[in-house]
């Protein structure tokens, strides 16, 4: 059973209610799923599919989401396999999937990944876009620099570069530039529990709301950054309001950005 820290059911409990909290405990201490991410034509994806059940493993497509898929066979052996060495698929949470998913690049556009390490959601915009348009994948931390590049070079995508710089501080060189922007910004993690458990040992408030202003600025200088009319995708891992609604609420309310929905 994963530990939740007191702060943490406190802070749960005191804003979204008792049966929240109760699920939130509930869905940490279930069986950790996990998923893949396969891109190519459906043919492509047949005979990957079928030279996986070689190594044992089993798949199973998610609806709505062509390139998702969950492993209901072969946990220990997903990340070993000669497949996974050349980028033929890449072991990803399906939450993860998402963002990428929604602000969807096309072909031709320039796009930010403006947190990009270690690269999950990078090289998921990449296949969007077919190796076609630029792709700018920004992290400021060397070490996760490092895995970001290993993870870019595995999936052997040509349309990217990557730079190491602060986000909050690239408008400066950017400003009006890119047509998507995502922004998956650090945070205080609530949502990954469930495979970092650590995050008990440290979260309260306090710390929340000191990554809610690094948030705030990085998503600044997204809009900053976006041409008008470019769209931008802010998402976190977290379940604060401080981290979330908060930080959009201030940015409406003082620049000329909209929300969409989307399906």
């Amino acid at each position: 059973m994963i530990p939740v820290s007191d702060n943490i059911k406190e802070y749960i409990n005191s804003v979204f209610g008792e049966e929240y909290l109760n699920r939130f405990l509930e869905y940490i201490n279930s069986d950790y799923n996990s998923y893949v991410r396969i891109t190519g034509s459906e043919i492509e994806k047949e005979i990957l599919i079928n030279n996986l059940k070689n190594y044992g493993i089993k798949l199973e497509q998610i609806p709505g989401l062509p390139f998702a898929y969950k492993i209901l066979e072969g946990h220990q052996t997903i990340g070993k396999t000669f497949e996974h060495a050349l980028g033929k698929y890449y072991i990803q949470s399906l939450s993860s999937m998402i963002p990428p998913f929604v602000l969807n690049p096309q072909p031709g556009e320039k796009v930010l990944d403006l947190c990009a390490a270690p690269g999950s959601k990078t090289t998921q915009l990449a296949a969007f876009m077919n190796n076609r348009g630029t792709l700018i994948a920004n992290e400021p931390n060397l070490q996760r620099v490092k895995a970001l590049i290993y993870n870019l070079d595995r999936l052997s995508f040509v349309n990217l570069a990557v730079i190491k710089d602060k986000g909050e501080l690239l408008s400066k060189f950017y400003e009006n530039y890119f047509d998507k922007i995502l922004v998956d910004a650090p945070c205080s993690a609530l949502g990954i529990i469930q495979k970092k458990g650590e995050v008990s040992n440290w979260w309260n408030l306090n710390q929340a709301e000191k990554i809610a202003e690094l948030q705030f600025r990085l998503l600044l200088s997204a809009v900053k950054m976006a041409k008008v009319g470019a769209e931008i995708v802010y998402s976190t891992c977290t379940l604060t309001l401080e981290e979330n609604e908060t930080i959009l609420n201030k940015i409406l309310k003082k620049y000329p950005v909209e929300l969409i929905d989307f399906e």
